[in-house]
């Protein structure tokens, strides 16, 4: 089943409570985590990870890692392993948010406390917490920058957006953001390309390529994620569109995530606005949550980062907010 508004809502697993959940309690003391990620396909996901071990060796855990390629099954024998080894807690980056649903049983007949980073489970009766990103609200503040831009330089608008796996609920978030917005402004603004990528680079390059071939006239352009903007640039050079801010012939240009390559467009004033995630918050949160729930503690199945967009007006004051911003001063 492909998750959907229909089938996934933050406002139901938030209903859901802690009511019911297994018993966690564990010693305090040195722990060993267990993170296990469906693949490092994306900067967003490398820096997580790396915020993840941090945090843990900030604390003197100890972190286990597996990296599940996107196999579902791969990923559920990784589970069962580190269920076998005893650690004291799971983080995961599911392959499928439904497919993850008998780790997450296996978890709570193991009585080890699950979360997930950055990406929920289907609903289900299993019981575990969600660190999520607020994608539906980061990207409606990233896109009505943008729209303010448009109106402050004047004209109409032909936009196009390139759109995650919408089996994906992040995706699926994004993409309702982008049009809460842009469907009040319709009056300037006319979406003329809604580009499929599957969170693949390669089908973001040629949609995108096919798009502007279409409409050269696209000069309104919002990506669900940063990890594509090397190949957004380089179509965007080859069709002539690829301009500062202060040019007429400026693309109106956003994305979402907060990497190291958004950072540098927006100093290089090619891009105008980006959702950021706030990765480090994020570790923090899915960490405490083992803590908390070992503890015996009540913990919100649902715990939100709320981010931010930065944009060329707040760019100044808020970079140091942004985790790209730290790898592209580091690099």
């Amino acid at each position: 089943m492909i998750i959907s508004r229909r089938t996934f809502t933050i406002g139901a697993m938030l209903a859901a409570g802690t009511a019911g959940w297994p018993a966690f309690v564990k010693a305090q003391g040195a722990k060993t985590i267990a993170v296990l990620f469906d693949g490092l396909y994306s900067p967003f996901w490398v820096a997580g990870l790396d915020a993840i071990k941090r945090d843990l060796e900030s604390r003197g855990f100890e972190m286990v890692q597996a990296i599940s390629d996107q196999d579902d099954n791969r990923q559920f024998e990784q589970v069962k392993s580190m269920l076998a080894r005893n650690v004291d807690g799971i983080i995961i980056v599911q392959t499928d948010s439904n497919a993850v649903i008998p780790a997450i049983r296996a978890a709570n007949e193991a009585g080890v406390p699950m979360v997930h980073f950055n990406r929920p489970p289907a609903e289900s009766d299993a019981k575990s917490v969600t660190v999520l990103a607020d994608n539906r609200r980061i990207t409606r503040e990233t896109v009505q920058y943008m729209v303010d831009v448009a109106r402050e330089r004047g004209g109409t608008y032909k936009a196009a957006i390139l759109i995650g796996d919408l089996g994906d609920p992040n995706a699926v978030n994004r993409r309702d953001g982008f049009f809460d917005i842009v469907d009040q402004h319709q009056d300037i603004i006319e979406v003329v390309a809604r580009i499929p990528t599957e969170w693949n680079a390669d089908r973001a390059f040629s949609g995108l390529t096919n798009a502007f071939q279409a409409n050269p006239d696209i000069n309104f352009l919002f990506t669900s994620s940063d990890f594509m903007f090397p190949q957004i640039v380089q179509v965007m050079q080859v069709a002539g569109k690829l301009h500062p801010i202060d040019s007429p012939d400026h693309v109106i240009f956003g994305g979402f995530d907060g990497d190291a390559t958004a950072y540098k467009l927006m100093e290089d004033k090619l891009l105008d606005a980006d959702g950021v995630q706030d990765l480090f918050y994020e570790a923090e949160l899915a960490v405490n949550a083992i803590v908390d729930l070992q503890a015996g503690k009540e913990v919100e199945p649902v715990l939100l980062d709320p981010g931010f967009a930065i944009t060329q007006a707040n760019l100044e004051e808020r970079r140091e907010d942004m985790w790209g911003y730290h790898i592209h001063k580091a690099s």
